[in-house]
């Protein structure tokens, strides 16, 4: 057998060309096409704009015209009398939802997959979920009419103590109210995930356990929670990745003069110095220095629980 012959048998015998792969599956490769094109786009595109957090940027020159500052913004951000009170903010308020509403939609999926009938299931699932589909503004104008001073929960509180409580202005209770409103918006929503995962455990497991005389915490224990503990796992690497990413929407519509102290994160510092000071170089150095964060959290955090959990993690 010659060179040319042998090559030729190594090509039909080993993996296919990928031209011949490619043409094989080009339909499915063309049904991606749009998700891929949007990505790239909508994610990637606007990436070219962060080098402006490194510029004196003026919309007049545009963002190659504009001079290199390097980490002039940085400097000035991490330098500046508001920065521990931000970033303490945003990690605080972070930290609290995330500890606190974690564990709400597991404990929720737990519950649900301990109903039989599949009707009052089904009524509980809409219960659960409706409030996920409720608009923002929606949400923070129900907040804002329940706890005012003339509100009912004001007029209970009246009855008691004989004065309402500020619950709007006084910044100790904004983190409790911005958590305890996310975890009622949320976590149903948040439990569907781990509802579908224990659908696929088998009953005879169950089955089995009872015959052994196991109660319902051992058997949620042994069957129920190393179902879901790999979804667990990923949930919470995303979620502490992007334990610094708090949409800016219902925090700035919460916001009021008198509770700033608490109030003022990150997302709505880059809104206001961005959008409403125009100081766009300035807001993309703080944006970008919020993101550098998150993704180091993500690695960390998804290192951790990769060791902690077996090999359970993104990647």
């Amino acid at each position: 057998m010659n060179t040319t012959q042998g090559k030729s048998a190594l090509v039909h015998s080993g993996k296919p060309n990928w031209m011949k792969y490619l043409r094989k599956h080009s339909f499915l490769y063309l049904l991606l096409a749009p998700a891929l094109i949007l990505t790239l786009i909508f994610k990637y595109g606007p990436m070219y704009g962060a080098i402006i957090a490194f510029k004196d940027f003026s919309p007049i020159k545009g963002i190659l015209g504009s001079e290199w500052v390097g980490f002039k913004h940085f400097d000035k951000f991490l330098s500046s009398p508001n920065f521990e009170v931000i970033f303490m903010n945003t990690l605080k308020l972070s930290l609290f939802g995330l500890i606190l509403s974690f564990p709400v939609p597991i404990l929720l999926a737990l519950m649900l997959n301990q109903v039989r009938r599949a009707g009052v299931k089904k009524n509980i699932q809409l219960f659960l979920y409706a409030p996920n589909f409720i608009s923002v503004v929606v949400i923070v104008g129900m907040l804002f009419i329940f706890l005012s001073p003339t509100g009912p929960i004001n007029q209970m509180f009246s009855w008691m103590t004989g004065e309402p409580i500020m619950f709007m202005s006084r910044p100790e209770y904004f983190r409790w109210i911005y958590i305890l409103s996310d975890i009622w918006t949320g976590a149903g929503w948040s439990s569907i995930i781990y509802v579908a995962a224990l659908a696929n455990v088998d009953p005879e497991l169950h089955d089995a356990a009872n015959l052994d005389g196991a109660n319902l915490l051992q058997r949620i224990r042994n069957i129920d929670l190393p179902t879901i503990r790999p979804i667990m796992a990923i949930v919470f690497i995303l979620a502490a990745g992007g334990i610094m990413s708090i949409g800016f929407e219902k925090a700035y519509l919460m916001q009021t003069a008198m509770n700033l102290p608490t109030s003022e994160i990150i997302p709505t510092y880059v809104y206001k110095i961005g959008l409403q000071s125009g100081d766009y170089a300035y807001s993309a150095a703080v944006g970008l220095f919020n993101s550098v964060i998150n993704v180091v959290l993500l690695v960390t955090v998804n290192f951790i629980v990769k060791k902690l959990n077996e090999g359970d993690g993104l990647y």
